[in-house]
């Protein structure tokens, strides 16, 4: 068994942990020791990889360092949903479950590592992030200024590869029969390939008008596959699930993941700093086409899309100017009306776990919808 983790009796085994793991109580503690597992699983994978290429240099190991500490203070949200599935429908294993669920959060490193070299940004949950790393690397070296963008461009686009590579790898490796693992596998082919197909909407959005764009059909592709459908997925694979199971979690998670990504919209317009870790300038610098913004060219006056008309997409837009824009969005009630959606998205996830899901895990679920509803971060 992996270390510290076994299973025995339907309890969930690990050091003081002795939960009946047919409650919400022993999902929940499965989850929690699980997620200590997934950490030392990481650290492991990080450390034996920047280890295996000592011809590679520093540099190689620096890279495998700083993606590393790019999954230190999240939510843990897919690893916590891979584990929940698993372990809410019957699986007992921690050996099979953690490094499917350790894939789920490599698999959103990556993701986070690509979407920050799209958005320009280089601070993560108020960290540098890989390419903000590298930059730091190079403040005091004699490159030129273009020379020092193609490193830091560079260090995000070939350690977001690297991280994807290890996603595959923590599977592929895992103690698991060989359809499990095919299955698994093929998971991550689906969330990767969902994840570039609202990418590129995403990105490509800035050719229609911010009124036309279809925000939601992002963030279901770009954020709901990956971050909540397919974790859940996996761990209904390993757990058994029959294909209604599969349907119902299907449906639940991508109206999770809807929920969670306007959410998200909000903050990254609305929230503290502080608090996220992320700026509140650069989705709107970015010109993201998300559905806060979409309501509010839509229902803002004319001199309101005006003030949004400057301000989404300039690169150049401060702090004053963000805060004309968060007027505009409040006073038009385009806020209001993008954080109702995301209230019906997670009562729709809501609705499905009591009606749908079998126990425990429908109740491990009610009540992780209702913290993220809550969410500031």
């Amino acid at each position: 068994m992996t270390p510290g983790g076994n299973t025995s009796g339907g309890l969930a085994v690990y050091p003081g942990v002795m939960t009946p793991l047919g409650t919400v109580a022993g999902v929940r503690d499965f989850v929690d020791a699980g997620l200590a597992q997934v950490r030392a699983t990481l650290d492991d994978h990080v450390a034996q990889a920047a280890s295996e290429l000592p011809a590679a240099g520093t540099d190689y190991r620096n890279l495998w360092s700083s993606l590393g500490d790019q999954y230190l203070g999240g939510k843990n949200l897919r690893p916590s949903l891979t584990l929940a599935a698993y372990a809410g429908l019957g699986g007992e294993d921690p050996e099979a479950i953690v490094p499917v669920a350790a894939a789920m959060e490599m698999l959103h490193t990556a993701m986070l590592i690509h979407d920050d070299i799209l958005d320009g940004d280089e601070v993560r949950r108020g960290r540098p992030n890989v390419a903000g790393t590298r930059r730091r690397e190079l403040r005091d070296s004699r490159l030129t200024g273009e020379q020092v963008e193609k490193h830091v461009l560079s260090a995000g686009l070939l350690g977001g590869d690297l991280a994807i590579a290890s996603s595959y790898d923590l599977i592929s490796r895992a103690n698991l029969p060989a359809h499990h693992r095919i299955a698994c596998l093929d998971l991550i082919t689906r969330a990767i390939r969902t994840t570039i197909a609202g990418e590129l909407l995403d990105m490509y959005a800035d050719m229609t008008s911010p009124e036309e764009a279809n925000s939601l059909l992002v963030a279901e592709l770009k954020t709901a596959t990956y971050s909540c459908i397919v974790p859940l997925l996996a761990g209904a694979q390993l757990a058994g699930a029959d294909p209604t199971m599969v349907s119902h979690l299907e449906k639940l998670g991508a109206s999770l993941g809807l929920s969670f990504q306007l959410a998200d919209d909000d903050l990254g317009v609305f929230g503290d700093p502080e608090v996220t870790g992320k700026s509140v300038l650069s989705d709107l610098r970015a010109g993201k086409r998300t559905e806060l913004l979409r309501l509010g060219f839509q229902r803002a006056d004319a001199a309101g899309r005006q003030v949004l008309a400057d301000a989404v997409g300039n690169p150049e837009l401060d702090d004053a100017g963000a805060a004309r824009v968060r007027e505009v969005l409040v006073e038009c009630g385009a806020r209001d009306r993008a954080l109702r959606v995301a209230r019906q998205h997670a009562r729709g996830a809501r609705r499905i776990a009591y009606e749908r899901i079998a126990a425990p895990l429908s109740g491990y679920l009610i009540d992780l919808i209702d913290d993220l509803e809550g969410r500031t971060s």
